[in-house]
């Protein structure tokens, strides 16, 4: 992201930025764009799910800084954040079934402890939730008035729960203390910078398909997602947080997609010979996921310009180039 596109995003600037789970996924995108903005980062990550990787190009760069700590526990950053967005927890069902109590800990006490640092500074403080808090959805498309459908002692209410908590927390803070807050829920995003083996389904089709495997489909492959591009992504939660809207926000893409169709595109758009495997769909996997971006339009001005062809081509050529420098 260049820096003057990075300034249109902005309805006002910031000096400090705190970004907890900087070196994750869309953490690091956060970070890379918030420096092209002009904006000094503190990244505070555990590196737990992130990687030092997604972070190596934007160490050398004037006002980038790390603190490795566990946003569970009580932290410290070099100096007050006018901005602290809080995306410390594992996201992938690949790591928050491995991490079950850390996840539970970065959505409570990890969100307790960056709201505290957000009120004590006088900062702006925005909580990254997720499309799960609608768990298997019973309307469709789901708004943000919708209070979802979620099954509280199943294997993914580990995730589920403790991005639902958040936004409790989140809410509460700024009714009881005046904390200025605000809640985006992210749906499915890909992008550059996924893990191959992080369990999500187009960086483990994309990963499958440049391999030559065949490319496993959980269930018949009717189940449907709404895949933003991280840059896109990234803008609404920028424009989330720069506008003071409490929310909660979808951001997120509303053109939906069924699991056959994706292992498909990805397989034509790869060039590969791979065939597809259908195997075991997950419990309590949401059969339909999509989102009403009603509010991101009219609040934020915000929609996805980046269409799933051109974002998974993208995503193609980064996985393809790993492999290249990692041969």
């Amino acid at each position: 992201m260049n820096t003057a596109s990075s300034r249109s995003a902005f309805a006002r600037s910031w000096e400090h930025a705190v970004v907890t789970g900087g070196a994750g996924f869309v953490g690091s995108h956060l970070c890379a764009a918030l420096l092209d903005s002009g904006t000094a980062v503190t990244c505070v990550d555990d590196f737990s799910t992130g990687r030092p990787e997604n972070i190596a190009e934007l160490r050398g760069r004037p006002g980038f800084t790390v603190v490795e700590a566990n946003v569970a526990e009580p932290f410290t950053v070099p100096r007050d954040p006018d901005l602290v967005l809080h995306f410390a927890s594992p996201a992938s069902p690949a790591d928050y079934l491995r991490l079950p109590l850390h996840t539970l800990e970065a959505g409570s006490l990890g969100t307790r402890h960056a709201l505290a640092l957000a009120h004590r500074a006088g900062a702006r403080f925005l909580f990254a939730s997720t499309s799960e808090v609608y768990g298997d959805p019973q309307q469709h498309p789901q708004n943000e008035r919708y209070w979802g459908n979620v099954n509280p002692v199943g294997p993914r209410s580990v995730y589920d729960e403790a991005k639902r908590f958040s936004e409790a927390l989140t809410t509460a803070h700024a009714e009881a203390l005046g904390t200025d807050t605000g809640i985006v829920r992210l749906f499915n995003t890909y992008g550059p910078g996924m893990r191959g083996h992080d369990g999500r389904a187009v960086p483990t089709f994309v990963r499958q398909a440049l391999a030559g495997e065949p490319l496993t489909v959980t269930g018949d492959g009717r189940q449907t997602r709404s895949l933003c591009y991280v840059d896109d992504t990234v803008r609404g939660i920028l424009a989330a947080a720069a506008h003071g809207l409490r929310g909660p926000v979808n951001i997120g893409n509303p053109d939906e997609i069924t699991m056959l169709e994706l292992a498909r595109l990805v397989i034509e758009l790869a060039g590969s010979a791979s065939e597809i495997r259908f195997i075991e769909r997950p419990t309590d996997d949401p059969a339909v996921r999509c989102p009403d971006i009603t509010l991101a339009r009219d609040k934020l001005q915000w929609e996805p310009r980046v269409g799933a062809e051109e974002g998974l081509r993208r995503t193609i050529d980064w996985f393809r180039a790993q492999e290249v420098t990692r041969a």
